[in-house]
């Protein structure tokens, strides 16, 4: 019997390589792996929908999920996390020296509705008490012009969210002093590490002030999830536990290598102190750091509703079980 075929599209992080190379098998299905950036899936992912399997963005999923709209339902396998707090950058001379600092001010962000900014303005106003609603928000690319928000926003006269000329760059106005501070996931172009260019991070050791809110929270932003075709899911049972299971396999196996890289007697990587940097972690976060499923999620998924709720994104208040295909949402993540 010739196995059905599903096509499928992510980023290759180490977590999904499995998935794409076959070693990770979807039983009785043929996988056709496409690789894409995120950047170029999500506007397909809440357009188009061309693949049956996609990676998504969780805060338009969030969105898409209050408006009843949308393509895809999810699985519990969380493929993209991220701490945020080294994603804000400002300008030396703007006077921001504390995350209050930013109310009032005019901040640009490559969406208002990407899952980072949603993060970020979430940790600035539970960690430091920001009002996020008196950010004035420019939208734009980063470093290349011409982004524009992948889905229409809805929200209150209070909120001031404003697209840039589509001709120039968050990091042209943030240099030029037309913008005071920009959230966004990779770095402006004229950001120095050293501290010595026109920009800065807001916090001056991020990596530290993500490691003490992890201790604290225990929480582990989750950015993007998987989505597999709703009327597949509807057609044949089964398969929507079947692909998570795929995906949680891809991870152990990552896991693993990591492991193996990291007692190596040669260092593979060319990382230094990978070994070590891979032991702090696991002492920091456990032995499987990237927990899938649902139940071993629930205080991140909370939060991340909360959020889309309080930021307007979020049409009507959501419960985590309806974000995920019902099938997976006992299944084992770990």
């Amino acid at each position: 019997m010739t196995d059905h075929t599903l096509t499928l599209a992510c980023w290759n992080y180490d977590r999904t390589l499995a998935v794409l190379d076959g070693r990770a098998k979807v039983p009785g299905w043929r996988v056709d792996a496409t690789v894409a950036a995120p950047e170029k899936l999500f506007p397909l992912a809440v357009g188009e929908a061309p693949f049956d399997i996609t990676e998504m963005s969780l805060s338009s999923y969030l969105m898409q999920t209050g408006r009843g709209e949308g393509a895809y339902v999810a699985i519990p396998a969380f493929v993209s996390r991220a701490f945020r707090h080294g994603g804000i950058y400002v300008r030396q001379e703007a006077g921001i020296n504390t995350p209050k600092d930013l109310e009032g001010r005019l901040v640009g962000v490559p969406e208002y509705q990407m899952t980072m900014a949603l993060w970020a303005r979430g940790i600035l106003q539970d960690e430091y008490g920001v009002d996020f609603s008196t950010l004035r928000y420019r939208t734009g690319g980063t470093n290349k012009p011409g982004r524009k928000e992948r889905l229409p926003l809805d929200l209150p006269d209070i909120m001031d969210v404003e697209p840039i000329d589509q001709r120039r760059t968050l990091n042209e106005l943030l240099v030029t002093g037309e913008l005071d501070a920009v959230m966004a996931p990779s770095p402006p172009d004229a950001f120095i590490t050293n501290g010595k260019g026109p920009l800065r991070q807001l916090f001056t050791d991020p990596v530290a002030a993500e490691k003490d809110y992890y201790l604290r929270t225990g929480l582990f932003p989750i950015m993007h999830v998987i989505g597999v075709r709703r009327t597949l899911l509807e057609a044949h049972p089964g398969l929507a536990a079947a692909v998570f299971e795929a995906f949680v396999k891809a991870r152990i196996l990552a896991i693993s290598e990591l492991e193996k890289t990291a007692r190596a007697s040669a260092n593979r990587l060319t990382l230094p102190w990978f070994a070590a940097e891979w032991e702090a972690t696991k002492a920091l976060m456990g032995p499987s750091p990237w927990p899938y499923g649902v139940a071993e999620n629930r205080k991140d998924l909370e939060t991340a509703v909360r959020y889309a709720g309080e930021q307007y994104l979020s049409a009507r208040d959501l419960l985590v079980e309806e974000l995920f295909a019902p099938e997976t949402l006992n299944m084992a993540g770990v």
